[in-house]
């Protein structure tokens, strides 16, 4: 064999080792990360189920667990239609006092103006105690009494229970606002103690054994502070909104006041 011959079969020889070489680890490493990804994405589309849930506490829980659950539905839904209820009568006190201003002070006499107002309305119900007070002054004992006074007396007397019925169902929303967080914690520590002599009883101490049950019973407590947030903040807000309402019939009863009285409003 020729040199040229010899030559260009030793030059063929390491062109294919070297491809060989090239090609083999290229090939082992995509066979290699080829369970890795395919593991990967098994893992990502594998969901893990949570037994534990608000589902399992009813379902699982004893009659404590349900009594303090179903107690604390019925707080939230007192709170709630409190709330709305006196949201409604309160919008509608102040479109009552926009138009007792409107009527009743433009008519020739409070006899005609008190037929302005809507019958049964808190301004309609201050109207009706003044004139009744000013036109029936009279008797033995009520004669002991100045007229000044007497009218003073019967007034203020109705804008006290105007101020008594705005105050309604705001008892309710503190007391659930000051009680619910601790009718919650009534639940976890009750729910905690059953998982505790659970895992006592069965002798598995493991942390899914542990941390699943506890954390469960830790739901009674965001319960109750679900609860109480909103009646908190509820009563705060209708409190404020109930100075305006009381503001507004003092100050149509002080003007009533003023015109039985002497004929004119306070400050003409």
């Amino acid at each position: 064999m020729s040199l040229t011959h010899r030559f260009k079969a030793l030059f063929g020889a390491l062109l294919l080792a070297l491809s060989i070489g090239t090609v083999a680890p290229a090939a082992y490493a995509q066979d290699a990360s080829a369970p890795a990804a395919t593991a990967a994405a098994d893992a990502s589309h594998e969901s893990v189920t949570n037994p534990y849930g608000l589902d399992s506490v009813w379902k699982g829980g004893d009659f404590v667990t349900r009594g303090v659950l179903i107690l604390m539905l019925i707080m939230s839904a007192a709170t709630w239609y409190i709330m709305i209820a006196k949201l409604f009568e309160q919008q509608k006190l102040f479109a009552q006092a926009k138009a007792a201003n409107a009527t009743f002070w433009t008519s020739t006499s409070v006899e005609d103006g008190k037929s302005t107002l809507k019958e049964g309305s808190p301004f309609w119900y201050v109207a009706d105690r003044g004139i009744s007070a000013s036109n029936h002054h009279e008797g033995t004992m009520v004669e002991q009494i100045d007229r000044s006074s007497w009218i003073t007396m019967a007034i203020n007397r109705a804008v006290e229970e105007i101020q008594s019925r705005l105050q309604g169902g705001l008892a309710v929303l503190a007391s659930v606002g000051s009680t619910a967080p601790f009718v919650g914690l009534l639940g976890t520590v009750w729910g905690v103690y059953n998982a505790l002599t659970a895992i006592g009883v069965s002798g598995q101490a493991s942390i899914d054994k542990v941390a699943g049950p506890v954390g469960e019973a830790l739901i009674m407590t965001a319960i109750g502070l679900g609860v109480a947030i909103p009646a908190v903040m509820g009563y705060n807000w209708l409190v404020r909104r109930n100075k305006l309402a009381s503001e507004k019939v003092r100050s149509f009863s002080a003007d009533l006041h003023s015109v039985l009285l002497s004929g004119t409003r306070v400050g003409e």
